[in-house]
């Protein structure tokens, strides 16, 4: 009965704040106090957001494979399309082992790829026109102010991103994105102005 006794009164004396033993090796004791850890190091700092110069749009993305001795090894083509909507644009294909790398790829070379266009009063084209490469035929219709751009995926990326605002747009023949972004690019690398003709017909 001492002995009893004697292992009870230990129980008691034992503090309540100590670890138990069958915790398991390498983890800390749990805290009964619900505190959370002070946070260590100085002040957080946030970056600013500085405005692009260019904005960017992924028009197309395909997995393409290449069947090599060892097996097929798989990759991944962006179709990417980058303008400041001030008359600069670009457009490039990248092609990586993952998307994300691909897209950064096709950024970096449409960057250095840069297309220029005067746009008309209006935000609109100065005149119709039909883009053309390959099998691809693309139309495009100046149009007056507050139609907005009536136009696909591909040919909607290139002329929002240029700064066009008020165009009509048909596409005829193949429908591949690439084709179609080529013949845009056709057409609108054509478009000349009313000073530029006077002087191509002798009249300045």
């Amino acid at each position: 009965m001492e002995e009893s006794k004697a292992v009870v009164a230990k129980k008691e004396v034992a503090t309540p704040n100590a670890p138990k033993a069958n915790a398991p090796q390498g983890q800390r004791p749990h805290r009964r106090d619900h505190r959370r850890p002070t946070h260590r190091g100085g002040p957080r700092r946030f970056r600013r957001h500085e405005p692009k110069e260019f904005e960017e749009r992924v028009v197309y993305i395909n997995r393409v494979s290449k069947t090599v001795k060892g097996g097929r090894r798989i990759k991944f083509t962006a179709l990417v399309v980058v303008g400041d909507r001030k008359g600069r644009y670009g457009f490039a294909v990248g092609k990586a082992a993952e998307v994300p790398d691909a897209i950064k790829k096709a950024t970096e070379a449409a960057k250095k790829n840069l297309h220029h266009i005067k746009l008309a009063k209006g935000f609109t084209i100065e005149h119709d026109i039909v883009g053309k490469f390959g099998a691809c035929r693309v139309l495009l219709k100046s149009a007056p102010e507050g139609t907005g751009v009536i136009a696909g995926g591909p040919v909607r990326a290139v002329l929002e991103l240029a700064g066009v605002q008020n165009v009509c747009s048909k596409v005829y023949g193949s429908h591949a994105p690439i084709n179609i972004i080529r013949a845009t690019n056709q057409g609108l690398n054509n478009l000349k102005n009313y000073h530029v003709m006077k002087k191509l017909r002798g009249k300045e």
